[in-house]
């Protein structure tokens, strides 16, 4: 039987979405927990497949002993160099502890809806197939940490995923999002359409409509490369010089 991927929750009402429904679709059971309401963090993963860190209304920023505690609990997975995953909120705690700025827009703009986003050349990588518009809701975003590869780019706010280390992806859009959790943001945060840039309720559903299909086969195609990380392409040609220095050494001493 495969290990569980820890699922860490920040609301009391939210659920892994569709990261949830790929993975249990996999056979891959959920070990969902929420330290905001007392679940505590693992202190290590041997005993899980990986961890997704999903949104929630807090910052990064916060200097809140929980968010505090999680943001330092993420040099777990990186240690260890179990896949991590970081959707919105996580995607930001994810720039943070690694030294990157988490920020507002500085005219006060939120990517509320659905926006265009353009994957790097290694984004096509990681996914050859990108959407051209993805879920978001969010007022904040991070800078590109040091050592991490942009694997797509946006505008309001530039950063929209990195892969860090070959097992740890950011991304700042909800591929996660399903029908159901979208009419319960809109109504339930309603307020967050007013705000600059915001796209109105109904432009919502009408993305939904022209680009869902796009972002399904992308999670799923993320999911498969996710759970099997890749070693960093620096790493291989680290290697790749190792065995040549090698190999040169060995020619010279049969000279």
């Amino acid at each position: 039987m495969s290990l569980p991927v820890l699922a860490v929750l920040h609301g009391e009402l939210s659920t892994p979405g569709r990261v949830g429904q790929e993975l249990r679709a996999r056979g891959i059971a959920l070990d969902v927990r929420r330290p905001r309401f007392g679940d505590d963090l693992p202190g290590t993963l041997d005993g899980h497949a990986g961890v997704v860190i999903f949104g929630g209304p807090q910052s990064a920023n916060d200097d809140d002993p929980v968010v505090r505690k999680e943001v330092d609990w993420i040099g777990v997975p990186l240690k260890e160099r179990k896949p991590y995953l970081g959707i919105c909120l996580g995607a930001q705690m994810l720039a943070h502890h690694l030294g990157a700025r988490v920020y507002k827009h500085p005219e006060g703009h939120a990517e509320v809806g659905y926006y265009p986003i353009k994957p790097t050349d290694a984004g096509r990588e990681v996914c050859r197939e990108w959407p051209e518009q993805v879920y978001q809701w969010h007022r904040e975003g991070f800078d590109l940490p040091r050592g991490a590869d942009l694997l797509a780019e946006g505008d309001s706010f530039p950063v929209q995923a990195f892969g860090y280390g070959g097992t740890a992806y950011a991304l700042q859009f909800h591929m996660d999002v399903t029908h159901a959790t979208m009419c319960r943001w809109t109504t339930r945060g309603h307020e967050r359409m007013s705000l600059p840039n915001a796209k109105p309720r109904d432009a919502h559903f009408e993305g939904r409509l022209l680009h869902d299909a796009a972002c399904r086969a992308w999670l799923s195609s993320f999911i498969d490369g996710w759970l099997a990380p890749r070693v960093p392409s620096a790493v291989v040609r680290l290697d790749a010089a190792r065995d040549q220095r090698r190999a040169e050494v060995s020619r010279l001493s049969t000279l």
